[in-house]
């Protein structure tokens, strides 16, 4: 098993300078933030333009992550590809086809994305719908010998009124994607919420974990009684403003990761457990994100066979 981290937490830095840093401070691996640049969306960033990308470009990142001994672990962007509104989402799903494109050409195994949900229309029918549009592209990831890989993340902030914005938040779902030949980017934090025990929940599906991500959380079981497990229903700062819990990095939140990573190496999986920075209180500055990282880093480098 491999520790890397996802890029999109240092967007305004180059991949050059990433890569020289994270080589620096211990890392194995980097997965890749591949949004288009629309500066738009808070966790997203560009560091491998997909769109045109060449045989040429492909040449250059390769050379980067070499010179540096670091691995290329997924190819990034978690879009709602079922997004209601129709030219949005054919944007969306074209996006995805491109990261295919590039990941192909850097030998990188994955690209990671969301299953998403339309929200005016029931799970049955975003279900129905999705293995329609997601046949193109597990074909072309097929083809280019590519896997597309699923973030079980909730995303209740793209649903009005909070709830699951992403089909793929639980077993059940997890269970349909597999089916349509879809796989598993493994992020515990969004179970925990949920009532979900990580552990238990991911021991018969390792098998279809391509690629894990390490994020903690942090619950206020006192705030969840004046809210309700949906969270805040009156006024929300921000879509994303639950009220009774908040992300934080690996150790300082309620994941057993002695006990994940530990399972983990039990049901075979020897892939990048990449850490996916999005905590509140260690972000908002370079140095402070940097901080985040480090915390992250000595919480699970010690429970990893090196």
């Amino acid at each position: 098993m491999k520790l890397g981290f996802l890029t999109a937490c240092m967007p305004n830095r180059s991949l050059a300078d990433i890569t020289s840093w994270a080589a620096g401070h211990g890392y194995d691996a980097l997965e890749v933030a591949a949004w288009p640049d629309l500066g738009d969306r808070p966790f997203t960033a560009t560091h491998l333009i997909v769109d045109g990308f060449t045989d040429g470009d492909a040449e250059t990142t390769k050379e980067l992550f070499a010179k540096h001994s670091l691995t290329l672990s997924s190819v990034a962007f978690y879009d709602n590809n079922l997004h209601p509104d129709a030219a949005e989402r054919k944007a969306i799903n074209a996006h995805v086809l491109s990261c295919i494109d590039a990941a192909a050409l850097l030998g990188c195994p994955t690209v990671g994305t969301f299953v998403g949900r339309d929200w005016t229309k029931s799970v049955a029918d975003n279900l129905r719908e999705a293995a329609e549009v997601f046949k193109p592209l597990v074909d072309r990831a097929g083809e280019r010998h590519v896997k597309l890989i699923i973030e079980n993340c909730v995303m209740e902030g793209w649903h009005p009124d909070g709830y699951p914005g992403n089909l793929a938040y639980s077993p059940e779902l997890w269970e349909w994607m597999f089916s349509i030949g879809l796989y598993l980017n493994y992020d515990p934090s969004h179970l925990v919420w949920m009532g979900i025990d990580p552990v238990e929940a991911v021991k018969p599906y390792i098998d279809k974990v391509l690629h894990a991500q390490a994020k903690d959380i942090e619950l206020f079981p006192e705030l969840r009684n004046r809210y309700g497990w949906p969270g805040k229903a009156v006024t929300r700062d921000t879509p994303w403003d639950v009220g009774w819990w908040r992300y934080r990095v690996p150790g300082l939140g309620s994941v057993d990761w002695a006990k994940l990573i530990d399972t983990l190496y039990i049901g075979g999986f020897d892939g990048v457990l990449s850490i996916e920075h999005e905590d509140p209180m260690w972000g908002g500055t370079p140095e402070k994100v940097e901080a985040g990282l480090e915390v992250a880093r000595r919480t699970l480098r010690p429970l990893m066979v090196v």
